[in-house]
């Protein structure tokens, strides 16, 4: 007769065999953890799409104020940073050359003048000879050889006088050009603006035959024009009226908003490309840029010239938009429309969503997604999984 187990080791062997089958439902039977994702929220934020251009502040308007006579600079009224107006005397060039060249003209003309009055005068009298001699001849008194000299010479005092009146003209034109150059011994501003450079010093001479020495610098402050470099690849994009933005390196915070008035047709390097083939290669190999041009109001005086503006040119904009990090977007599936993984009770699921706006940092949300949702940004597999060539729970295969 079989011995019975005592209730001890059936209470044990019960609770092996539960622990056994718990391991073995635990190895065996549980399904994988769920994937390791990371995962960002669909947000309403506001997005826009932009250029990025880097560029130099210049004066909206800059001319060299130069000197047109040679000559020592006696007086320089003006120094750097002062305000000058339209017609305001900025310097004055030792004038005594050009006194002399005017007292010398005006000298020739009335000379000139004179000798136009004594011919005037020689033809009055040889004018008077020919009707004498007429009359004579008329009534047979007179030889005909001496009308024909008198004629002739009356022709001659008529031509004198002629030629007499285009010295005349020459000599008023020499006058007037002597009387241009000393007014050019004072030199005045041509504009209303400020002096952002000086030259030429007090004292100095300048020398007008070689080249146009300047004396100052003028510019219009009150309005400032940025031209910042576009590359190639974004250049077709820019429309002149579009909104631009942009920021100084040593004011961060302040953000100056205005218009693109226009973009230059030519690269910036036009007006020094050559035509050799070794200089066309050369340019071939460099990045391409464009000059995109906007106009600044400066009443603070802020903006200086050469300071460096980064810009930002806004091809498009939406505001309180839904939008979902760029990164998330999967493969194309229509042509505004994409493929998105999105965690819902802790499964990944995928979804089709049109998208807007996208500036390669994050998308605009047409439909498909609500504010909340999370999109899977990226995957990983589950930890110890990577590297392993087992089941799990199982003995190596």
């Amino acid at each position: 007769m079989k011995q019975s187990l005592k209730p001890g080791r059936l209470v044990a062997l019960a609770v092996v065999l539960l622990v056994a089958g718990l391991v073995v439902k635990r190895v065996w039977f549980t399904s994988p953890p769920p994937p390791a994702v990371a995962t960002a929220p669909v947000t309403v934020a506001d997005i826009e799409d932009s250029v990025l251009a880097t560029g130099t502040i210049g004066a909206f308007k800059q001319v060299s104020v130069g000197a047109q006579v040679t000559g020592e600079v006696k007086k320089l009224l003006v120094a750097l940073g002062d305000k000058v107006e339209k017609g305001q005397l900025i310097a004055e060039i030792d004038a005594m050359t050009q006194q002399n060249n005017l007292r010398n003209s005006e000298a020739a003309l009335q000379s000139a003048q004179a000798l136009l009055k004594a011919k005037q005068a020689a033809f009055k009298q040889a004018e008077l000879a020919a009707v004498r001699l007429r009359e004579l001849v008329a009534v047979d008194a007179g030889a005909r050889a001496d009308l024909e000299a008198a004629e002739a010479t009356l022709t001659t005092s008529r031509a004198d006088i002629a030629a007499q009146e285009a010295q005349i003209v020459q000599a008023q034109m020499a006058a007037n050009t002597a009387q241009v150059n000393l007014g050019y011994t004072r030199v005045t501003a041509p504009m209303d603006g400020v002096v952002v450079a000086i030259v030429t010093e007090q004292g100095q001479t300048v020398n007008a035959n070689q080249s146009a020495p300047t004396i100052i610098k003028l510019a219009k402050l009150d309005v400032m024009t940025v031209k910042a470099q576009i590359s190639e690849a974004d250049v077709p994009r820019v429309k002149p009226g579009m909104p631009v933005y942009f920021n100084l390196l040593g004011e961060p915070d302040r953000r100056y908003e205005v218009k693109l008035r226009a973009v230059e047709p030519g690269p910036t390097t036009i007006a020094t490309d050559s035509t050799t083939t070794a200089s066309t290669s050369t340019s071939t190999a460099s990045a391409v840029y464009y000059n995109g041009i906007f106009d600044v109001p400066n009443p603070e005086n802020k903006l200086r010239i050469n300071m460096t503006a980064q810009a930002s040119i806004v091809l498009s904009r939406a505001e309180k938009a839904l939008t979902l990090p760029s990164a998330a977007l999967g493969a194309k599936a229509g042509a505004d429309r994409y493929r998105v993984r999105v965690l819902e009770d802790g499964r990944v699921v995928e979804r089709v969503v049109r998208i807007g706006l996208n500036n390669r940092v994050r998308a605009q949300v047409l439909e498909g997604l609500k504010e909340g949702e999370q999109v899977v940004t990226t995957e990983a597999a589950p930890p110890g999984a990577a590297g392993s060539n087992q089941r799990r729970g199982g003995p190596p295969f």
